[in-house]
Parts: structure tokens; sequence; C-alpha cells
């Protein structure tokens, strides 16, 4: 059997092709869920490093350190089998988005965190002395512009989150991976495996480009301003 026909096969493909899809649709799902929880949370939780009291900061710390220290694959496997010994079971997409979600809030805190003390304190200063709030002064001073300057890495780290989805295949998640492998045993041909590569190509290629041009945008503003 030649490269083309081991690797490559067309009719393995096209057999292969819907279950691919469906598994295509779960890991999109799971992707977008984990990043906006992670999005959300790691925002949360920059505030609260930079803002809150003594204590809780540095409990924020310790969560951001742990959890960008911990193995995804690791984390994933103790939520989903180790949390119902306590009596916690979790289907595997919540237990998939969970650990997705949770590693992902430590970089995005950290990420947010850089773009807030970018911000000049004299932007504080002057928002303190019109008399806004905190929450205002976030809201409409800081927060518009720490956004800007985190997009290009915030970008980058949502696509660490999509293509991580395919570690979802150990707990038994019908996602991308997992579909191409189980088409890939049922054929006994890596055909699959190969289409579910091009297609995890043509969900994040347009990704990184947009990061590219993120980051051109930056630096041709940063020039003209």
């Amino acid at each position: 059997m030649d490269l083309l026909q081991t690797f490559f096969n067309w009719n393995v493909l096209v057999d292969s092709l819907p279950l691919m899809m469906r598994g295509l649709g779960v890991t999109i799902l799971l992707g977008v869920v984990s990043i906006v929880l992670g999005l959300v949370g790691g925002l949360l939780l920059a505030l609260l490093r930079l803002y809150s009291y003594a204590p809780i900061r540095a409990l924020a710390r310790i969560y951001i350190d742990i959890m960008r220290s911990i193995p995804l694959l690791v984390l994933l496997v103790l939520i989903y089998y180790a949390l119902p010994f306590v009596g916690i079971r979790l289907s595997s997409f919540a237990a998939a988005a969970s650990a997705l979600s949770l590693v992902s809030c430590a970089y995005s805190a950290e990420i947010f965190r850089s773009g807030i003390e970018a911000i000049p304190r004299g932007q504080f200063e002057a928002a303190a002395s019109q008399g806004m709030s905190f929450f205002n002064t976030m809201r409409d001073v800081v927060l518009p512009q720490a956004i800007r300057i985190v997009l290009p890495p915030m970008t980058s780290n949502c696509i660490n989150v999509m293509k991580d989805t395919a570690l979802a295949s150990v707990v038994a998640m019908p996602d991308l991976l997992k579909q191409a492998t189980q088409a890939q045993a049922l054929a006994a041909n890596p055909t699959p495996l190969v289409g579910a590569a091009l297609l995890y190509l043509l969900l994040l290629l347009p990704l990184v480009q947009m990061v590219s041009w993120v980051e051109r945008r930056n630096a041709s503003g940063g020039k003209t301003a």
C-alpha cells in the first residue's frame, strides 16, 4: 500500500467525514464555552489580584501560579476521574470545559493584569478627580485601553484553548480527535487523523491570521499616534 492510499485515502475520508463533522461541532462548542468562561473569570481574577484585600490578592496569585504550572491533561484527569470519589460526577463535556476554563482563567488573568498595569497612573488620578467611581473608571477609561493592548496575546491564548480541546478525547468526549480516532479504528486506516488535522487547520488558521492582522494594526496605529 503506497503513501497516498495509506494516509490520503479519499474513500476512507469521505466515509468518515460525517463522523468528524459531528466531532468538529462538539470541539467548537467546547472551545467557545471554555474561552468565554476563561475570559470572564480571568478579568475578575485580575481585578481581584490588583485591587482586592491582601489575603484575597494572595489567594488569587496562588491560584494563578498553580493553574499555570499544572499540566492541563493532569487537571482534566483529576476532575473527571477523581471528583466522583467525593460525590461530584461531571459529564465528559463538563469536565473538559471545567479544566480548560480553569487554566484559561489563570492565563487570561495575567494577560489582563499586564494590560491594566500598562495604563498610566495619571489616568486613574484624572478619573478620580472627576468623581468617577472605581467601576466607571474601569469600564469607561481603563478597560477599553487595556483590551486593545492585550488583544494579540489574548487571541493567542484563545487559539491555545481551542487546540487544547483535543485533550478532551482522553475522557471519552466525542470531539473531533475522538471521532477521528474511532473512524481510524473502523477503517483500519490513518486517513481520518489526517482529515482531522486538516479540519483543525481550517478552524484555527483564520484565528492565527487574525492575530497577525491585529498586531500589524496596533503597530501601525502606534506609529501614527
